[in-house]
């Protein structure tokens, strides 16, 4: 009998009307890049329990990781209960369900990947990122594999294999007048989806096509948003607005807009948890409730929010399949009371190339990565966030020079009003412990910059 079978016997033994218990069992291998070499190569090997329980509509939650000790765990847990609050809306946990088995999720090469085998991947990234005018390189490598396991005591058995791989690279240069930087990353699934040449060569080439930047002066002009700065934006200001509990404690900018029009009619937002090779992917949710692609916003119209369990019963609606239980750096964790969160954000791409959205813009920036985004004001959307390195400005559609810092302070209910193309270079992009999104370029128009 399994740890997890034990804790249901348990569980069902002292009189627990329900009991989840989820079991995370890591492989991590990390890399570490500094000053141009690899400091550091470790794999680190996890296992930890999650429990769940529910008794009179009364929540208990409990975490350990010793599964000797689960059982008296349970008790520690169920002591708990008289002073907790009575969830009279709760639904109960879901049961057994069918799933569909997802391919481009599970890589043997990256489940029994050596250290050796990491060292030589995180050196092609330095090496690739190496240059005359580069002075300083860092980075991280990370690869995870992990057996999760979920069962709970209406019958849901669930077992899930999967690999994840994320390489970044950040090179800085002092060859001209101010310090410059560049990024370059890649991230996904499989190891053979995934080119560390390319992240040395994309942060190389961002870093130099930066030194000597010019100074911009304060304006409202056109802005190519490429994709890691789009990701930024998606994970740090957008994807709460569509999470449901937010939407109906009306703390969304979007909360009286449901079926209108929030965006231009060529943007669509997409949860999607079944893309091959993306970092969120998954047949079900961290609850066991099946995933299924949900429009956020389809053609320009609102069309859906995101939840879970707790909060869906909350409001007599039926969940998402958004439960979500995030693991640094990537994947799952042993949280017992998951977060509710989309899995793949994806913007549909559109159908021009960077190269012609450039060349259609008179005035404007070309915006490689953003820093320091934030909701400023969350209810009316309003948001900030700072372009420093990876900034071209475009006149007569030509890039005419690098730029140099600026803020942008502006509005998203706005700035979706006013995307005026959408390319069609998507990629998957991350940023360190957040969202996972696949997204092209977008441009939008009338963008307030001001430097810094």
């Amino acid at each position: 009998m399994s740890a997890l079978e034990k804790a249901l016997q348990h569980s069902k033994k002292i009189g627990i009307d329900e009991c989840e218990i989820v079991k995370v069992k890591k492989k991590i291998t990390t890399v570490r890049i500094t000053d141009s070499e690899i400091v550091e190569i470790k794999q680190n090997f996890d296992e930890s329990f999650g429990i769940r329980l529910i008794q009179d509509k009364k929540i208990a939650s409990i975490q350990t990781t010793n599964k000797e000790e689960i059982e008296k765990t349970i008790d520690t847990a169920f002591k708990t209960f008289s002073n907790l609050k009575t969830r009279e809306f709760w639904g109960g946990l879901p049961h057994k369900t069918e799933y569909k088995v997802l391919i481009g999720t599970f890589d043997e090469k990256l489940d029994q990947i050596s250290g050796s085998k990491s060292r030589d991947i995180a050196q092609n990234m330095i090496n690739s990122s190496i240059n005359d005018k580069i002075s300083a390189i860092t980075g991280s490598l990370n690869i995870v594999s992990e057996n999760f396991e979920l069962m709970n005591s209406n019958g849901l058995s669930f077992k899930d294999k999967a690999t994840y791989i994320s390489g970044l690279i950040n090179v800085e240069s002092e060859y001209g007048e101010t310090p410059v930087s560049g990024i370059g990353y890649a991230n996904g699934r499989t190891l053979s989806n995934f080119s560390a040449e390319q992240i040395g060569t994309d942060a190389k080439t961002m870093c130099i096509e930066s030194i000597n930047p010019k100074k911009i002066n304060p304006d409202s002009c056109s802005v190519i948003f490429e994709p890691y700065s789009v990701g930024e934006i998606l994970a740090f200001v957008m994807a709460a607005n569509f999470n449901f509990k937010t939407f109906s404690e009306k703390r969304s900018c979007f909360s009286k807009h449901h079926e209108k029009e929030i965006a231009v009619e060529q943007f669509s937002l997409i949860d999607d948890p079944h893309i091959p090779d993306g970092i969120g992917t998954k047949s079900i949710d961290d609850e066991g409730i099946i995933t299924k692609k949900r429009n956020l916003i389809e053609k320009g119209i609102f069309k859906n929010t995101y939840s879970n369990l707790f909060d869906s019963y909350k409001e007599g609606k039926q969940p998402t399949g958004n439960a979500s239980r995030v693991g640094s750096p990537m994947g799952r964790s042993a949280e017992p009371i998951p977060m509710t969160a989309p899995h793949n954000l994806k913007v549909i791409p559109g159908d021009q190339s960077q190269e012609e959205m450039i060349k259609e813009t008179k005035q404007g920036l070309l915006v490689g990565r953003l820093w320091y985004t934030y909701a400023v004001n969350p209810i009316k959307g309003d948001f900030s966030c700072t372009a420093r390195s990876g900034i071209r400005i475009i006149k007569n559609g030509e890039i005419i020079g690098p730029g140099r810092s600026v803020r942008i302070i502006h509005n998203l209910p706005t700035m979706m009003k006013n995307i005026s193309a959408i390319g069609k270079n998507s990629r998957n992009v991350i940023q360190w412990a957040s969202l996972p999104s696949i997204t092209p370029s977008l441009k939008a128009e009338d963008i307030s910059v001001s430097p810094i």
